[in-house]
């Protein structure tokens, strides 16, 4: 029997045996915003739409979801990515200027939302070929509409392909009279009907805009969509870097002296000495140098071979990083682990020794990053191979990079880094006489120049007489900075003395940097010539 009043249905007006069936029921396909998960899945998409060579990387997509999260989304279907859409905020006066897909996507990561930005740009949207009933293309089209008004701009825009026209062009040699020829319904190209039925208007001709596509001869129509509900004056906060990151972050390095030992727990008590130093100081960061952990060959009473020493070290490789994790969480502090020796897994029953730089962020999270280029010393005594990789770590204070000691040696490196939105850049580094030392410090310096960026240098000093090729070093371990205005005047934060051990700390303005990227003396990242130059990055099953 019914109580007074209910009539046997839930609120949503379905018989109540039924409704319980109905909330199990879950959306089969969903728009949603991309997250740095997606990465793979979504290059695994695009590799499947455009073919491997022209497909976005990992590293790619990971610089646009840094750079702008809120205008990256992607189709899920079943659990399944079937569509990708990128898009980033930028000036009108950017938009419509001539460019190509290189220069305003730069060089496919995307850019962070300019300060006034008043204009949507998208430069992407796919759709996996098995799913493309399913209107995917224009349920993405719809986000991008939400996200221009969300944000009060002015409209969208973006450059779109016009695969009919290698087919007529010998009928329509300007490419605008086929434009003009679809709008009068003459003819009919499929993804400009699309287009033009989605509300957006062409307002000219790129040439050149993606010079590989030949079905459009190298052409793009720019398409504009005006948004209704636009103010007068757009002046919603649009969510740039300096609303995603502190004002400023604190940093440490420390120089570190190897001594000997007789037991895994002086190094520890050691290392947790400096962190706890770090942590007492309210840093954010704190870099340990490269190969640091050798010190616990100094444990051994024989002195070993130099490959049967490295086999060694690299047994410690899991108390380590739970040790380092664990100190991570305590002092709540992120920790760059320097790096150190580790026995990596290959397939067919292989393996072998690289160097690897751990980072240990305090929410627990541990990242692994390879040397990609060991030193000839390396190669030949320790016969430790070059690694895979080169991505960026999201922390709580903004990405960052990090690159193993004669890695900062390479200038592709860091460009990819920073492409992938890193603002700071640490370099764990080793060297055993000054020579080594200033090559080091010199590249970090131009690192820190041509990238407009921080780089923190952590170096190890002192002495271990019994282990092979870690007999003697040089360090003075420093906190560069770009060369600017609103930088110190040598461009160096914070230093260290020579070959003493000691920690160097500094406060380093994240706002000043992005203003310096914006609109200092020079920029470096702005000023790049997209149209003569960029760096590529072969994707790896690691990247």
């Amino acid at each position: 029997m019914l109580a007074k009043g209910d009539n046997g249905l839930e609120p949503h007006g379905l018989p109540r045996v039924l409704a319980p069936l109905m909330d199990q029921t879950k959306a089969k396909l969903i728009i949603r915003q991309a997250t740095v998960a997606d990465a793979p899945a979504i290059a695994r998409l695009s590799v499947k739409v455009y073919g491997k060579a022209d497909a976005f990387t990992r590293a790619e997509i990971r610089g646009q979801l840094i750079n702008f999260p809120e205008g990256q989304f992607v189709a899920e279907y079943e659990g399944k990515v079937a569509g990708h859409c990128a898009t980033m905020i930028v000036t009108a006066d950017l938009a419509f200027k001539p460019h190509t897909w290189e220069e305003i996507s730069n060089g496919g990561y995307g850019r962070p939302p300019a300060p006034e930005g008043d204009v949507l740009y998208g430069f992407e949207v796919c759709v996996d070929p098995d799913y493309r009933r399913l209107r995917i293309g224009q349920r993405l089209y719809r986000k991008r509409k939400e996200v221009c008004q969300y944000f009060e701009l002015k409209g969208i825009a973006f450059a779109g392909r016009m695969p009919g026209y290698s087919r007529r062009k010998r009928q329509y040699p300007d490419p605008a009279d086929y434009v003009q020829a679809v709008r009068d319904k003459k003819i009919r190209d499929q993804v400009i009907n699309f287009q033009i039925n989605e509300g957006y208007e062409p307002r000219g001709i790129l040439p050149d805009y993606i010079p590989t596509d030949r079905e459009s001869g190298g052409n793009a129509v720019m398409m504009y969509w005006v948004n209704p509900l636009a103010p007068r004056d757009t002046g919603k906060a649009v969510p740039g870097l300096k609303e995603r990151v502190p004002s400023s972050v604190r940093v440490a390095t420390v120089q570190f002296q190897m001594r000997k030992i007789d037991t895994i727990d002086q190094f520890e008590e050691q290392v947790e000495y400096w962190i706890d130093v770090a942590a007492d100081y309210e840093s954010d960061f704190v870099v340990f140098p490269e190969l640091f952990t050798l010190e616990l060959l100094s444990i051994e009473n024989t002195k070993l071979e130099p490959v049967e020493a490295i086999e060694k070290v690299a047994t410690y490789t899991d108390r380590f990083v739970e040790f380092m994790q664990r100190m991570a969480v305590s002092y709540n502090i992120n920790i760059i682990g320097g790096s150190h020796p580790t026995r990596v897994k290959l397939g067919g029953g292989k393996s072998e020794i690289r160097n690897i730089a751990y980072t240990f962020l305090r929410d627990g999270a541990v990242h692994e990053t390879q040397k990609l280029h060991p030193t000839p010393s390396e190669r030949r005594w320790w016969n430790v191979r070059g690694g895979y990789g080169a991505n960026v770590i999201p922390t709580d204070c903004g990405p960052i990079g990090v690159m193993i000691c004669y890695d900062s040696e390479f200038p592709e490196l860091a460009r990819h880094l920073v492409n992938q939105g890193a603002l700071m850049l640490f370099v764990p580094f080793c060297t055993d006489e000054r020579r080594g030392y200033l090559r080091v410090r010199y590249c970090a310096q131009a690192r820190a120049v041509e990238n407009q960026c921080y780089v923190v240098t952590s170096g190890v000093v002192g002495n271990l007489p019994n282990v092979e090729n870690m007999d003697v070093h040089y360090a003075e371990s420093a906190i560069l900075t770009p060369s600017d205005f609103p930088f110190a005047r040598d461009g160096v934060a914070a230093d260290t003395a020579p070959n003493t051990e000691t920690i160097a700390i500094a406060d380093l303005s994240l706002d000043a940097l992005l203003t310096a990227r914006q609109s200092g003396a020079v920029q470096n990242l702005k000023d790049r010539r997209f149209d003569l130059y960029r760096v590529e990055w072969t994707q790896t099953p690691g990247d």
